[in-house]
């Protein structure tokens, strides 16, 4: 599904100034069905109380998401946009890293659904998301 020719060293590189450096998220595992990556909890993912800010763990989330399904589309021809994004907060982190696992649910023309399962290193249950994005036809301009 994922296309295979698609590298943790490619997906890494190519998050270099962007979001998704800024918050420190390096991609660790890819497979034929899956993204994995994580990303610290520190100062630039805390909320002001110190915690794991929710919006850094969506942000961990819509990044697996977006990947993984353009890597499932014909990405030379497609990519996908995330169209909405929903996420349950259920347990706090202070320090450490998070990882989060992307698989899909829905694989379509026009849309896909994929969820994003968010565990501490305890590997405990920290945020489950689901995205929903739009194919969308690249331009020719592009």
């Amino acid at each position: 599904m994922i296309n295979p020719n698609i590298t943790i060293d490619i997906l890494n590189e190519s998050s270099k100034n962007s979001m998704v450096e800024h918050l420190g998220i390096i991609y660790t595992d890819i497979g034929k069905e899956y993204i994995t990556a994580k990303m610290p909890v520190d100062n630039r993912t805390h909320q002001p109380y110190g915690l794991l800010h929710g919006g850094a763990s969506v942000a961990l989330a819509e990044t697996l998401g977006s990947v993984a399904a353009t890597f499932s589309a014909d990405y030379e021809k497609y990519t996908c946009v995330g169209i909405e994004i929903n996420a349950n907060h259920v347990k706090s982190v202070t320090d450490g890293w998070v990882t989060g696992t992307a698989n899909p649910l829905h694989i379509g023309k026009s849309t896909q659904i994929w969820q994003i399962i968010i565990k501490n290193e305890s590997g405990e249950l920290v945020c489950v998301s689901r995205l929903t994005l739009a194919v969308i036809k690249k331009s020719n301009n592009s």
